[in-house]
Formats: structure tokens, sequence, C-alpha cells
């Protein structure tokens, strides 16, 4: 048993050392797409389910660009509703697109929604999520990278609501954790960056290449973004281009949502890596690094898993030196809290009123493992709804 856990962590030490070694060109300058006129012509799609108290918000944030109105509109999808979030679309200002049939979560609702919008003359197509808002400049950024010749972008994401809670400061810092660990070094080096399901951008050629948006997984962002790397489409990390998140303020919920997306993931990856490598692709290294974003969360529930039987082999060793153990504790648990102001600051959050979150954020972060653990064994297949405010705390909001 020991020698089959001293392979397995070998070959999982090699997902550790490539996301390391890609992690440290974080530190390289980042690139800003110039400036342009304006000249995409955007379709705004949210696929919406019992968002009436946030979507004035998120409406209210797109008619207000900075960008041409002509050039702009904006769809909200209402599925499986029972309040009254159509009217309250209308109401702000949006059109409105009804879904025929059965509507099983997002991608059914993204699918039906583009294939009508493609039939029209649009450029691009952004997706947002109800509780989100936009920077005044969102589109005017976006633009930008169209123009220069991306064709599948996305945002930046911020916490709207990082002191309301401990909870949700920690997704502001996972966020920027994200950014700063993920994307940024991707643009550096002309990989694709994480496409999360909200705040993000594809040109309508894409969609064509694809047959249109097909979906069938609760993770729809990973599955497109599989898609993506199949056909050899680099989804770009637009930095000035900034959206604002709703994020959760109960750890149970956030447990249940983080679930879904570690499931969805696996969800993903069983389905899709088969297809990445089945046909030849102008950038093989897009294949690559999504494989190995896709077997990720794998390595990390096996590093659990052996985590879990290390410890049990090794019990009388860790009761015969609990002061060392809960030394170990305490120090990961200041490490991690430390990490946490860092990211306050390189997140653009500040540290005042992030103390509940610095408290909090070693937990949630620990937190990840069993989720995957439990990913593995336990498959997550209905999406449940999250219920939003569509309160804004000024420390997350700087438009």
């Amino acid at each position: 048993m020991e020698e089959i856990a001293f392979w397995l962590s070998l070959v999982l030490k090699v997902f550790t050392v490539y996301f390391v070694c890609i992690a440290v060109f974080t530190l390289k300058k980042r690139r800003r797409y110039p400036k342009a006129a304006p000249a995409t012509r955007f379709a705004v799609v949210v696929a919406a389910r019992n968002e009436e108290a946030v979507i004035g918000n998120l409406i209210e944030s797109v008619l207000n660009q900075n960008y041409p109105a002509h050039l702009r509109d904006i769809y909200v999808v209402p599925n499986n509703c029972t309040d009254f979030t159509e009217a309250a679309a209308v109401a702000a200002g949006a059109k409105i697109i009804h879904c025929l049939g059965s509507v099983r979560g997002k991608g059914d609702a993204l699918h039906q929604a583009l294939g009508q919008l493609m039939l029209q003359d649009y450029d691009a197509f952004v997706v947002f999520d109800a509780d989100n808002v936009l920077h005044p400049d969102f589109l005017a950024r976006m633009n930008d990278a169209f123009v220069s010749g991306a064709r599948v972008c996305k945002s930046r994401m911020m916490a709207a609501n990082p002191t309301q809670s401990g909870i949700s400061g920690c997704y502001g810092l996972y966020f920027a954790a994200f950014d700063w660990s993920f994307n940024r070094p991707r643009a550096a080096l002309g990989l694709s960056c994480k496409l999360v399901g909200t705040g993000f951008a594809v040109h309508r050629e894409v969609l064509e290449a694809l047959g249109g948006w097909n979906t069938s997984t609760i993770a729809e962002d990973a599955e497109f973004s599989a898609q993506c790397a199949r056909l050899g489409y680099r989804v770009h990390w637009v930095y000035d281009a900034l959206t604002y998140d709703e994020a959760p303020t109960s750890f149970l919920l956030s447990l249940r949502q983080r679930k879904r997306w570690c499931s969805g993931v696996m969800q993903v990856a069983r389905q899709e890596l088969g297809k990445l490598w089945e046909d030849d692709s102008p950038r093989p290294v897009l294949r690559w690094d999504m494989t190995m974003f896709l077997l990720a969360p794998f390595s990390q529930a096996v590093s659990g898993i052996l985590l879990g039987v290390n410890a049990a082999l090794h019990l009388s060793s860790l009761l015969s030196m609990v002061p060392l153990v809960l030394l170990g504790l305490c120090l990961a648990y200041a490490g991690t809290a430390a990490l946490g102001a860092a990211l306050c600051l390189l997140g653009g959050y500040g540290l005042k009123g992030m103390g509940k979150t610095l408290l909090v954020f070693p937990l949630f972060m620990a937190s990840w493992l069993p989720l995957q653990v439990l990913s593995l064994f336990r498959d997550t297949k209905q999406w449940h709804a999250i219920q939003h405010t569509g309160r804004r705390v000024a420390a997350g909001y700087r438009a």
C-alpha cells in the first residue's frame, strides 16, 4: 500500500510542477489591448431563473455603458421562473427571449437564445449571470480585444459584496488568486484563461464553427472552453473589462455551489478529454493545457485520498507528535491568512472590513480538498438556485 501511495504521489507532483512553472509567468508585464473605435455589435445575454431582485441592476449597468447604444442590446432569457423576473427585466429596459419546451439549465437556455440571436447581425455575444454588474467601460474594453483579433474573451471578476460576510470576501480573494496564478500567466504565455460561466464574450465566428452553443453538463463554461481548445480558439483574458459578481454569504451555500463546480469539471473531463484529441489542431498547446486543467480536480481528489491513507497508516506516529502536528496546522493557517491579506491588496479590495474574511479564508481554501474527493464519488447532476439580494458593498464596487 505504501509503495502504491508513493508512486501515485510522484505522478501527482507532475501536476503541481506544471501549474507552478506556468504561474511564475505572472511576473511578466501584462499586455493591454490598444484602444479602438467602437466597431463590435454586441448582444448581451442573461439566462435568469428567479432573479427578480437583481436583474434590474445588471440591465442598468448594460444600458449605462460607455459604448454606443446602437451597438449593444440586452436580452434576458427567463427559464423555470416562479417570480416576476420577466416583468422586472422588461421594466428595466431589456428584451426577452422565451425558451421553448423543457429547459434543464443554463446550457439549454443559451442554446436556444444564441440560436435565435445568430440569425441577426451581431458580431459577438456576451454572457452574464443575473446578479452581475458591469464596469461602465466593459463593452469598450471587450471591443478593443475583438478589434485586436481575439475571438473568445473573459473579463476580470471581483466580488461585489466582499465585506458583507467572511464567505463573500473569500470569493473575492479566490477570484484574485485565480487571476494571479492562472489567468495572468496564461495571458502572458498566449494560453487560454479560465472561462467561468459569466462575464465572457464569444465572436459569432466561433459559434458558427461549433454549430451554435451546444453544452450538456452542469459546467457549461468548462465544456465550452474544451470545445474552443479543440478548435484552436484561445480564451483571451481582458483585464480592463471588469465584472462585479454577488458572492454567496453562507458557508453551507458556498459548499453546495463549489461542490457543483468540482463535479461539473469532472463531468466535462469524462465527456470531452477524448474529443480533445480526435482531430489535429492548429494549436495543440491549448489542448495540452486544457487536458491538465480538466485532470486537475481528479489529481486533487486523489491527493486528498492519499493524505487520508497516509494519516491512517501513521496514526500512532501522529498521535505521539500532537504538539508538532498542531504547530504545523497553526503555521499553515497563519500562512494562508497572510496570503489572504496579500490577495486583498492584489485584488483591489484593501484590508478595511476584511477581517472576517482573513479569519475564514484558510478554512475556505482547505474545504476545496474534501469537495473534490466527494465529487469523485458523488456526482452533482442538478442545479440549485442561489438566492441573490442585489446588495453592492462599496469596497467591492468601483464603477
